[in-house]
């Protein structure tokens, strides 16, 4: 009888441990059926066959383009002649008279654009014609209809846009555009141009030996000034690149998230005291205090930022406001948590020596949670840093409001390039101080 029951025992575990895993395998196979018809509802359901077949790769090419190159606008008014030959199409960085670049000439009203490998556009006259290897010369001109386009004979190639009031021809050596009162060429050169120096600047051209040699034993430029001193003032003023409000714009940004930070960390300490159990035995207090944690973390803190910006008006001062209304429920939830838990002993250890209760706190309650408070606003530090940036394009601070701007004009795509380095430079230097920071600080606080 015995053997009986234990046979039936085992039977009745194996068959149990046989269904347990029947059911587990049924739920590995379960999960990546959900998850690969979740993928196809979202396949249909936001079109992805219709956005790739609208995809204008072209145009991406050219963003891309944009980012590690510049364009030169040689552009010629139609109305009046006139021509001028900019970096960027910007009057900042128009050639002065009598200095173009080596691809330009002029010559007896007739001005030439060699853009390299055999492409090359004339403007002659009113109107202008570009000579394309493999195809052959297009003729543009404009006339009291609009834009009269004369083409090699054959199908009209993808890369010419035409219509009554503009042709647009896009090659691998660049654009070019005429309307009835502009004709534009454009030409793309590897890098980013005017950096330094300007081209009214007296350093703009030279060499980089030419300016070692002039910051080192040239003849000053500026009699009142080193040559060094000078370079720097005019690589600071540079009116394209505007490093010195770039400079400053970081500079903002990072205010915005240390004054944000420290000033959340500071309200919330105290107010955490009165959240936590085992400080506050008064419930409804603490319910009162845990809800406005939840209250003020729970609204986003760009959504703090257009409700204070009404209130205050644009500015970094906002910015830091937002920060601190987001982080004081962050900071008051975890700090109530870790003096929850805190060691009850040397707190009962420093009471014993008659100490009163804010003594008690600092000697008893501090020493234990300074580790914790100081790794966690350390992190928030850094991570507010990413924040105040796009805090700062809301409220109209920091670089978060020169990359907006450099992205609102939809040309200086090398600028933006340049604000996204400078922001990625500066989240990894904020996240390398707070690491050494952290290292540093709580190790001294644990030697203490």
């Amino acid at each position: 009888m015995a053997a009986m029951l234990s046979t039936t025992h085992e039977g009745s575990l194996g068959e149990a441990a046989v269904a347990a895993f029947g059911r587990k395998q049924r739920l590995a196979f379960a999960l990546p059926a959900v998850v690969l018809v979740y993928l196809i509802y979202i396949f249909f359901a936001f079109n992805i066959p219709g956005l790739v077949a609208s995809a204008r790769t072209d145009n991406a090419a050219i963003l891309l383009s944009d980012f590690w190159s510049y364009k030169t606008h040689v552009t010629r008014d139609n109305r009046s002649g006139e021509v001028s030959v900019a970096i960027e199409g910007e009057n900042k960085g128009t050639y002065p008279p009598g200095r173009l670049p080596k691809w330009v000439s002029l010559q007896d009203g007739v001005t030439r654009i060699d853009l390299g490998k055999g492409y090359e556009v004339v403007y002659e006259g009113a109107g202008a014609r570009f000579t394309v290897p493999g195809y052959g010369v297009i003729k543009v001109e404009p006339d009291t209809r609009g834009i009269r386009l004369d083409l090699p004979d054959g199908e009209v190639p993808d890369w010419i846009n035409a219509s009554p009031a503009r042709v647009t021809v896009t090659t691998p050596q660049g654009r070019f555009s005429m309307t009835r009162n502009r004709t534009e060429t454009f030409h793309y050169e590897p890098g980013w141009e005017l950096f330094f120096f300007t081209l009214d600047s007296p350093f703009s051209g030279r060499s980089v030996g030419e300016l070692a040699s002039l910051a080192v034993s040239g003849d000053r430029v500026d009699p009142a000034r080193p040559n060094i001193v000078h370079m720097l003032s005019e690589f600071w003023t540079n009116k394209m690149w505007r490093h010195g409000d770039v400079a400053w714009a970081l500079f903002e940004t990072v205010l915005m998230a240390f004054l944000g930070t420290m000033g959340a960390a500071v309200v919330a300490l105290p107010l955490a005291f009165l959240a936590a159990s085992n400080f506050t035995p008064a419930r409804s207090l603490r319910f009162v205090l845990r809800r406005v944690f939840d209250f003020v973390r729970g609204v986003d803190g760009l959504i703090w930022t257009i409700i204070l910006s009404r209130a205050f008006g644009p500015g970094p001062l906002t910015g830091s406001l937002a920060i601190l209304m987001t982080d004081t429920g962050s900071f008051g939830k975890l700090f109530s948590e870790a003096l929850e838990n805190v060691d009850r002993k040397q707190i009962e250890g420093v009471q014993s020596t008659g100490a009163s209760p804010i003594q008690q706190a600092r000697f008893g309650v501090m020493p234990q949670i300074v580790p914790v408070l100081l790794s966690q606003v350390l992190y928030f530090l850094e991570s507010n840093t990413r924040s105040a940036t796009v805090i700062g394009a809301i409220v109209g601070g920091g670089i978060g409001l020169l990359l907006t701007q450099a992205i609102i004009t939809q040309k200086d795509w090398e600028e933006v390039s340049y604000y996204i380095i400078l922001i990625v430079l500066m989240v990894m230097a904020m996240d390398s101080l707070s690491g050494w920071l952290r290292g540093l600080l709580i190790g001294r606080v644990g030697r203490t």
